[in-house]
């Protein structure tokens, strides 16, 4: 049986050994819901110098002006349902990227361009099953953050065109590795992440000021009526995120109760009833 973690609180939860410490709390065993999902880590992409600014409250530097590349040549390719190679990957990834997105768009960390989330190779239509010469597809996807909207391209990688694409409200796929990443860092930086740094210093004697320091796994947080303040209503139309951080090599830190609106870029306290 797993070593239970004791903390100065002692308090234990049947079923489960959670040590308290003010809200959040270190969990010595994988949370409900977190068997064997894949555990990521990884930094919040933002420059060193504009974190320490908003650290310090100082001001930020306006975002760089957006760029769209041309798309690289072919290079190595893959046939018929093969997964897509690197080459392919990185030039369907700008195809879909348009001008017009990337002028528009944002993403998860207020900057320009909507947030790419996957790329897929995609099924034959249907009148082509059977055919040994049907084009080579790509999906991709992305949430822009500017209008909440999950952006779908299809890519003929044959072509280079871009022969399908879709908008869909509230819709929210599974986040992407950046997106975890930027929760962690706007839950640290935020208030009530006051307990998560905490539990995360009592655990390793150090302080927590960077996402890099946590292994993350997330879940989309939708809304349920009644259940949450009103701060989290929109969440579903915003892409919210629970967050389930680690400490690297250590226990898990329960934060289940704190939901990160990554749309409006604001942590709430779920309602305990």
């Amino acid at each position: 049986m797993r070593k239970t973690v004791h903390r100065h609180l002692g308090k234990v939860v049947a079923g489960a050994a959670i040590a308290v410490a003010g809200t959040a709390a270190m969990v010595a065993v994988t949370l409900p819901g977190t068997a064997g999902a894949k555990e990521t880590g990884g930094t919040s992409g933002a420059p060193a110098a504009e974190q320490a600014a908003q650290q310090q409250g100082g001001p930020l530097a306006a975002p760089r002006p957006g760029v769209v590349e041309e798309a690289p040549a072919e290079g190595k390719k893959g046939k018929g349902l093969d997964p897509l190679t690197d080459d392919e990957t990185k030039r369907v990834e700008q195809l879909a990227l348009n001008r017009q997105m990337l002028t528009s768009g944002e993403n998860v960390e207020g900057a320009r361009g909507p947030q790419r989330l996957t790329v897929d190779i995609a099924e034959p239509e249907a009148g082509e099953l059977d055919a040994t010469d049907a084009p080579r597809r790509a999906v991709v996807t992305f949430y822009d953050y500017k209008s909440d909207e999950l952006v779908t391209r299809t890519v003929n990688l044959d072509t280079g065109k871009v022969e399908e694409t879709s908008r869909q409200h509230g819709v929210q796929p599974p986040l992407s590795r950046d997106e975890n990443t930027e929760a962690a860092q706007l839950l640290i930086a935020d208030k009530l992440g006051a307990d998560l740094k905490a539990d995360y210093k009592d655990a390793t004697g150090n302080e927590l000021t960077s996402p890099d320091q946590l292994q993350l796994n997330a879940a989309i947080y939708r809304a349920t009526p009644g259940a949450q303040p009103a701060a989290l209503d929109k969440c579903g139309e915003h892409r919210c995120v629970r967050l389930f951080p680690k400490v690297k090599n250590g226990p898990w830190i329960d934060a289940r109760h704190l939901i990160v609106d990554l749309s409006a870029r604001k942590v709430a306290v779920l309602d305990r009833g």
